[in-house]
């Protein structure tokens, strides 16, 4: 049974906005963590970009693409993606409310925490789709990430990567000193990619819906990568 069929089963008994459905999922999946962590990952995506929608006023037919980019959904389940969306947007709680229920329901208590960071990497990825983070969506996302508990510095990494092409830091993007040597550099970035794996990703709980995320931060990766090498290369 799929994470969307269990959350369209979640979204017929939950009548209270999404903190009853958080709710319901804490409750219906309490022997299960694993399942709990992908169906509250897909929770978190959905009902925070809706807020985000919100914050921004408006969207477009770019975010609507980039979140199918990342969120593969068949046809006859879109539905299902379509009402908790509708319901996060009419629901009268805060963002700031949803980002501590998903904090508390996906996140290992830790900073830093990597499937937090995975959900503020695609609210970056729909966010930017228009061509730019406008300034409401850079504040949300600023603040979920305070609640995710995702440091400055770390923060700073994430919102690297989204960045126009050739525009962020690969310095920043990389995590590494600007007098780094090349060999510490090179092993960052292979600690990095192999970080982002699809596997690693669906090992701590994202659906496979969502494993684009992976490609798009890989990608990323290779760039900042290449931009080091090419700078660090003897003339």
């Amino acid at each position: 049974m799929s994470i969307l069929v269990r959350l369209s089963e979640l979204l017929t008994r939950a009548s209270g906005g999404v903190s009853a459905l958080v709710e319901a999922v804490r409750t219906a999946f309490k022997g299960d963590p694993e399942l709990r962590r992908r169906v509250a990952f897909s929770i978190a995506l959905i009902a925070l970009s809706a807020k985000m929608a919100k914050a921004d006023g408006i969207v477009t037919p770019d975010e609507v693409r980039a979140f199918h980019e990342i969120f593969s959904v068949p046809r006859e389940e879109m539905r299902n993606v379509a009402r908790l969306y509708d319901l996060a947007k009419k629901d009268v709680a805060g963002f700031e409310a949803y980002a501590r229920q998903m904090a508390g329901l996906c996140g290992s208590g830790k900073p830093n925490c990597a499937m937090l960071e995975d959900i503020l990497d695609g609210l970056f990825h729909i966010a930017k789709a228009d061509g730019v983070l406008h300034d409401g969506e850079q504040a949300f996302l600023a603040r979920v990430a305070e609640i995710f508990g995702i440091s400055e510095r770390h923060y700073a990494q994430i919102r690297a990567r989204h960045v126009a092409a050739g525009e962020g830091d690969p310095y920043i993007l990389l995590g590494v000193g600007r007098d780094a040597p090349f060999q510490e550099i090179r092993r960052r970035y292979r600690e990095l990619v192999a970080e982002s794996h699809p596997d690693r990703l669906i090992a701590r709980g994202v659906p496979e819906e969502f494993i684009a995320i992976a490609n798009t931060r890989v990608a990323a990766f290779n760039a900042a990568y290449e931009q080091l090498e090419k700078s660090r290369r003897p003339a």
